[in-house]
């Protein structure tokens, strides 16, 4: 098996106790269930500007144009309940990151023209914009601003939540080679990372950072935890603003489960074997991949690149 616990080269968050995920931990897709696969493709296609990948009945895989990585798998389940307002312990919203800031105003201009209503904030690591799709499923475009921009308050990042400077955004988009032009969502966007509603940090705490050995990386964020490898602002949110909620279950939209790549079988087998031991089992059911549930019933799929 591989170390366990390499020396950090990070002057900021806090490494977990044992195992920790190697620096090349990356996402992979989201499934997520819905109740009308050709409904939710019309909204994924139109307004967040993704493509069908591969489609069969009741599931289809979408990504980026000119890439076929997948990013999200829609699975049908006819009635299938949509997300009350307050939500559901599980999904918070997912993330698509763009590959740079002017595909990032030129998705802001896209949503300008067609009239669709989202959410905007500036996070200092990041801007970002905030969607609802069909089945009230929380997701967010955004994407990243230079790693030596980002700033420390002590051993955490500096992440907040401010207004989006719009005309800034969309300025960035105006002066690059592309102009304005949204031709869908552009080959390089990637998952960049999942946000979860639980109702205990602690207990995230317990199963992400000291079972899956993903670093703390702001833990100070009223009501919520956020947590990486490789130094990144984090591939997953935790937080409890959703806390007295109902756990999503089987007949409601939801995140079924997410995906994260490691370098290898062993990076995969350890780290299952370590999240499995917070988690109380991992199991490899087609003897490839590694699926864990979380104490709020949502899978991680762990994968070898």
């Amino acid at each position: 098996m591989p170390s366990t616990k390499p020396e950090s080269h990070l002057s900021y968050g806090i490494e977990p106790p044992k195992y920790r995920l190697p620096d090349e931990t990356h996402l992979g897709r989201v499934v997520l269930q819905v109740a009308d696969v050709a409904r939710s493709i019309a909204y994924y296609e139109a307004v967040l500007g993704l493509r069908v990948v591969t489609r069969d009945a009741g599931r289809a895989v979408l990504g980026a144009h000119g890439d076929d990585r997948p990013l999200v798998e829609l699975r049908e389940r006819p009635g299938a309940r949509s997300v009350p307002r307050r939500g559901r312990l599980g999904l918070y919203h997912y993330a698509i990151l763009l590959p740079d800031r002017p595909s990032l105003g030129r998705f802001l201009a896209h949503l300008e023209e067609i009239g669709a209503y989202a959410g905007m904030s500036d996070h200092f690591v990041s801007e970002a914009i905030y969607l609802t799709d069909p089945d009230g499923l929380g997701i967010e475009v955004y994407a990243d601003r230079p790693r030596s921009a980002w700033r420390q308050e002590g051993r955490q990042l500096a992440m907040t939540t401010i207004p989006l400077d719009v005309d800034s955004v969309l300025r960035a988009a105006r002066e690059s080679e592309g102009g304005l032009r949204w031709t869908g969502m552009p080959a390089g966007t990637v998952l960049g990372h999942v946000h979860l509603y639980v109702d205990d940090l602690q207990q995230a705490e317990s199963f992400y950072h000291a079972g899956l050995g993903l670093d703390k990386v702001v833990w100070s964020y009223p009501g919520a935890l956020f947590m990486s490898a490789g130094g990144y602002h984090h591939h997953l949110g935790t937080n409890t603003w959703a806390a007295g909620a109902l756990r999503a279950e089987p007949d409601d939209a939801r995140l079924i489960e997410w995906e994260m790549f490691v370098p290898g079988a062993d990076e995969a087998a350890e780290a299952a074997r370590s999240v499995g031991v917070a988690a109380g089992e991992a199991v490899q059911p087609d003897g490839r991949d590694w699926l864990a549930t979380d104490p709020w019933g949502t899978v991680l799929r762990i994968r070898s690149s």
